[in-house]
Parts: C-alpha cells; structure tokens; sequence
C-alpha cells in the first residue's frame, strides 16, 4: 500500500495565507459598503483607512500564499 505524500509545510502556509487574503479582501469590501464608509468617502474623497489597510493586507497575504504555494 502506497503511503500519501504530505504537504510541505511552506504549502500548507502558503494555502492559509491564499484564504486569509481572500478573507481581508472581502472584509475590506464589506466595509467599503458599508454607510460609514460611504458618508466618509464622499465627505474625505477616500475609502477610510480600516479599509485600505484590509486591501493591502489582503493582497500581501495573497501574494506571499501564492509564492509558498508555487515555491519548489
């Protein structure tokens, strides 16, 4: 019987970070919605910064998962 290979851990890092991004990019939309955020948009001429900081988060997060993910 064959055993399975497991996953190195840097994959399974990396996969936790790829949800993670997701999940901050979501929230940050989430939060770009919502009324606070639009009154302070249309008021400030930008998203607030709880909301930029979710995005660059996110993205960071993504880019790095894929980076383990991909990484030999």
């Amino acid at each position: 019987m064959a055993k399975k290979k497991a996953l190195p851990s840097n994959k399974i890092i990396g996969l936790i970070l790829i949800v993670v991004g997701i999940g901050l990019g979501y929230w940050g939309y989430e939060m770009s919605n919502s009324l606070g955020s639009q009154l302070s948009s249309t008021f400030a001429g930008s998203p607030p910064n709880e909301v930029m900081y979710r995005y660059i988060a996110g993205a960071a997060c993504f880019v790095v998962g894929i980076f383990l993910v991909r990484k030999k």
